[in-house]
């Protein structure tokens, strides 16, 4: 294999390995303290969640912008229908899973308004997904008045910051470091993501789908119900977030949360080593993309940069893993 080749394939991989040596070597105790390695993880852990779905869809060759405001949308709905239930004396447990079954049924049918609109309006994803990146967070200020939607129930917040407990890992005060329930969905949603990509019938159509839409439909692979299904797939995964990120603040804030998600989302994409042509990705690029994101984050606090950077150095990592990309492309 080329270099440029193994530099495409496994580049972030040895850039996040890279970064926490770096850190390692110059934050010493402090990084490796188990509630900071616990945090790298459960700190994007929404993003890591619709970033798995973002694959599948530029896999199959689309892309979706939409998925920020969307996370507004079903985290107001979802502390709506909490705070109901919870004025009505419904057990709190039971309300928190109802409301996030009613925000992923809310984000599937986002999603597959949007499969609808590409897949047999044949209109540009890109169109489509940019006018629900306006419509769905207007939704979502008209639901909040335009502020936010705070939380009734103790619970909810309980959830955010519960998980379940680390083997022989304890906290400064001696009690137990949680894994947090965000970061075991992230895992979990990443582990299903990769098993129905490379190992079920339908992560190969969407493969096919992206690398060669014509072919595939000579193969009599039906690609509108791909590209129906992957969009609902990925609103579905954004209704999921949408709940961890309510349950780890305790509120929505309708004109802030998911602000850029679309971004952070596609940037994990890209790093992790999927095509924005199509046709060829991976899952476990895109959590490496995940968390390397995050590592540049947590990097940017610890040595007291100005955070207003972060947004410039995502840029920079996003545009040289395209032209990564478009080097191997020109060797292939």
């Amino acid at each position: 294999m080329k270099k440029s080749n193994l530099l495409a394939e496994y580049g972030a991989l040895v850039a996040l390995i890279l970064l926490f040596v770096i850190n390692v070597a110059t934050r010493g105790g402090n990084f490796l303290q188990i509630e900071n390695l616990r945090n790298l993880v459960s700190q994007n852990a929404a993003v890591g969640v619709i970033a798995v779905g973002m694959t599948l869809v530029i896999i199959a060759g689309g892309i979706d912008l939409s998925v920020g405001s969307l996370t507004a949308m079903c985290g107001a709905v979802s502390i709506l229908v909490i705070n109901k239930f919870a004025a009505s004396g419904m057990n709190p447990n039971l309300a928190i899973m109802l409301a996030s079954l009613g925000a992923i049924a809310i984000g599937a049918l986002a999603g597959l308004f949007n499969g609808i609109v590409v897949a047999y309006g044949r209109v540009a994803a890109f169109v489509v997904t940019l006018g629900g990146l306006a419509g769905f967070r207007s939704i979502a200020l008209v639901l909040g008045n335009g502020g936010e939607i705070r939380s009734q129930s103790p619970a909810l917040q309980d959830f955010g910051f519960g998980g379940m407990a680390i083997p022989f890992a304890k906290d400064a005060g001696g009690g137990p470091v949680l894994f947090y329930w965000s970061a075991i969905v992230f895992v979990a949603i990443a582990l299903i993501g990769g098993f129905l990509l490379n190992r079920t019938r339908f992560g190969r159509y969407i493969i096919a789908v992206g690398a060669n839409p014509r072919a595939s439909e000579y193969s009599a692979i039906n690609i509108q119900t791909v590209r129906l299904a992957v969009y609902t797939l990925l609103g579905a995964l954004v209704g999921l977030a949408s709940v961890l990120v309510a349950a780890r603040m305790n509120s929505v804030g309708t004109g802030s949360v998911g602000l850029y998600y679309e971004l952070d989302a596609i940037a994990a994409v890209v790093i992790g080593g999927t095509s924005l042509r199509g046709g060829k990705g991976r899952i476990w690029g895109t959590v490496v993309g995940v968390l390397l994101l995050t590592l540049i984050s947590n990097m940017i606090t610890a040595y007291h940069i100005d955070t207003n950077w972060q947004g410039l150095v995502r840029g920079i990592v996003i545009l040289v893993a395209v032209l990564i990309q478009r080097g191997k492309k020109e060797d292939e």
